[in-house]
């Protein structure tokens, strides 16, 4: 908003765009609250690894309902990607599945939060294809000024989420506030920016594997800081999954390349379609 405003960007638009960019926001706030309910069970690594699925759904989405041609890679990966998330969960079947007991139903954590980290990357692929669609729209906002509008109308739609749940908004002491002013303003700000700027620059194959640093620093980084328990069968599965990823990513063509570029999150998305990556985190 403060890049928008010091541009002097118009902030206006017509009501459909407007409908248009409120449903992505709303998508966006529910990827976001998938996400991080994902990380809560079942680590960063894992939940980082399962959104960026996204990918697939994006193609998936494309063929469906653009008339888009899956490629090879992507017909190659997608059973790839689920072989990895097998071996990476280290689970037994029966560990999947829910089970009963007198007070009813009872989903396991490993359950719940494959389900949050599929959820994000439906939601993320909504949020994708809004935003695509609100910037070929007649009498669009520029790329900085729709982000903003969106971002805006994203934390309206949380913090009415947060006060509907009775939640605070407290932070409860300064390390946190740290924490989270370092995420907005260096991982979602500068990321997007920087992301945003490169990635468009890039061959597709080269980007993708660009945009795989993120959720395989975020495998390792919840090994070594969180103390993740992972064996080599769970090397192996974070391996294969990523590789899937990788092939969905440089695999993809024309208006499924740019969408797909969202390993990071929606911090990356300056121009959609236009100019830069996807979003990812």
């Amino acid at each position: 908003l403060c890049v928008a405003l010091a541009r002097r960007e118009r902030l206006r638009a017509r009501p459909g765009v407007w409908a248009v960019m409120v449903g992505a926001a709303v998508l966006f706030a529910l990827d976001l609250e998938c996400w991080h309910r994902g990380i809560l069970l079942i680590g960063p690594g894992l939940a980082t690894i399962i959104g960026n699925f996204q990918v697939f759904f994006i193609a998936i989405a494309g063929a469906l309902l653009l008339g888009e041609k899956l490629s090879g890679r992507h017909m190659a990966a997608i059973p790839l990607a689920l072989a990895g998330l097998w071996l990476l969960l280290g689970v037994s079947p029966a560990e999947l599945l829910p089970t009963f007991t007198d007070g009813g139903l009872v989903v396991g954590d490993s359950l719940a939060g494959v389900g949050y980290g599929f959820a994000t990357a439906l939601f993320y692929t909504g949020f994708i294809l809004l935003l695509r669609q609100s910037r070929g729209m007649a009498g669009m906002l520029s790329p900085v000024a729709n982000m903003a509008v969106i971002s805006l109308a994203c934390a309206a739609v949380s913090g009415a989420g947060i006060l509907a749940r009775g939640d605070s908004f407290a932070i409860v002491d300064a390390a946190s506030g740290g924490y989270l002013m370092a995420y907005g303003v260096l991982c979602q700000g500068v990321g997007w920016v920087l992301l945003s700027t490169g990635l468009p620059r890039l061959p597709a194959s080269l980007a993708g594997l660009v945009m795989l640093v993120q959720p395989a620093l975020s495998f390792v980084w919840d090994i070594l800081l969180f103390k993740r328990p992972t064996d080599g069968w769970g090397m192996a599965g974070a391996g294969i999954a990523l590789f899937a990823i990788w092939l969905g990513l440089s695999g993809a063509s024309g208006g499924s390349g740019s969408s797909g570029a969202r390993v990071c999150r929606p911090d990356e998305l300056e121009g959609g379609s236009d100019a830069a990556p996807h979003e990812d985190k």
